[in-house]
């Protein structure tokens, strides 16, 4: 049996799925704390894992184009999802979801600014949650690592290591390693597309 796609539900059921996607985003923004790495493996779960919504490889597509984009990873990769699942409203959405826990959050700290700094509980509590974050960013790493690993694709392999020597032992900026890898992959398509054209 065909697999009904977003575009051939029907309008009640996609909005259920407009409402678990706000609900969905409005979870993981709360507890996204470390920065917008963090969310990556809380996408996974929820949209792969959870819903079913899409599998592994599209969420490795949508999560390059998030990280590529200028902006918060966490709400660029709402954004994706958003428009993958329900087009413009879905991005609608999950942008709302993902942007209230942070606006709430940082208004309530800035009003309370000067206790939360002197707090030595909000301290132990800061420093716990970096150890968890810490934690949590390896896994991604592990997990997105392994699925290149995984396509036995020894080219990506490559660009993957030399990525990552040239990002944490020579401090070469993560905006031009992404613009270099994006030009190959580019001009790798390319070329892999005129060999099929004459073959």
């Amino acid at each position: 049996m065909k697999e009904t796609t977003v575009k051939e539900r029907k309008p009640e059921n996609q909005k259920h799925i407009l409402t678990t996607l706000f609900f969905a985003t409005l979870y993981l923004s709360t507890f996204t704390f470390g920065g917008g790495y963090v969310i990556v493996t809380l996408l996974k779960d929820k949209f792969v894992d959870h819903y079913h919504w899409i599998d592994e490889e599209e969420m490795l597509d949508l999560v390059a184009i998030a990280q590529s984009s200028p902006g918060a990873i966490a709400v660029n990769g709402a954004i994706v999802i958003g428009y993958k699942l329900c087009k413009i409203p879905g991005v609608l959405v999950s942008v709302l979801g993902a942007v209230i826990p942070p606006m709430v959050i940082l208004s309530l700290v800035s009003v309370f600014y000067d206790a939360f700094r002197t707090n030595p509980y909000i301290a132990a509590l800061l420093g716990g949650m970096k150890a968890g974050v810490g934690a949590v960013i390896a896994s991604v790493v592990y997990d997105m690592g392994g699925n290149v690993v995984k396509t036995k694709d020894w080219v990506n392999i490559v660009i993957m290591l030399v990525s990552f020597c040239a990002s944490y032992f020579f401090g070469m900026n993560v905006v031009l390693i992404i613009i270099a890898v994006a030009v190959f992959g580019l001009l790798r398509t390319v070329l892999e597309e005129k060999r099929r054209t004459k073959g």
